[in-house]
């Protein structure tokens, strides 16, 4: 029997999409989401920030270069994944990132644009329908690492 590694989160972009075009003509966009929770610690609400690194690849990273920036709010699904590599030092080092397969932008029309205050949600994902991809929908290639 297989695992399962499934990430869902909703959060705020932490800064604006770095989107990169690799050697190969892939595209690939980075970027930080803060998700946040409160409980109650001693009688006093507590919020607690946690900074998750996240990765989107070809059509994802040319949607994300479109429509996402800083403050955003998004509703994502993807994967970890964990990378090495050795510092300059010879040290090694890790670093876990949600490969994101969706997303879906969350909040109102004038946060995504528009000036019209109703609830919007624009849906992107990574899968492809009938053998052909739009901008809303394209085939990833999960087994593809980035290349630092």
């Amino acid at each position: 029997m297989s695992g399962v590694n499934k990430v869902i989160l909703v959060g705020h972009l932490g800064r604006d999409p770095d989107v990169r075009l690799l050697e190969n003509g892939a595209k690939v966009a980075t970027f930080s989401l803060a998700t946040s929770e409160t409980f109650t610690r001693d009688g006093k609400k507590v919020e607690q920030t946690e900074w998750h690194n996240i990765v989107l690849w070809r059509g994802l990273a040319d949607i994300a270069e479109r429509f996402l920036a800083k403050g955003k709010l998004v509703y994502l699904e993807g994967k970890l994944r964990t990378r090495s590599w050795e510092d300059k030092d010879g040290n090694k080092r890790y670093q876990t990132e949600v490969i994101a397969d969706n997303f879906t932008m969350l909040g109102r029309k004038s946060d995504n644009g528009s000036s019209d205050t109703i609830d919007h949600q624009e849906e992107y994902s990574s899968s492809v329908v009938d053998g052909s991809s739009s901008i809303s929908s394209f085939k990833d290639d999960p087994e593809m690492g980035l290349p630092f």
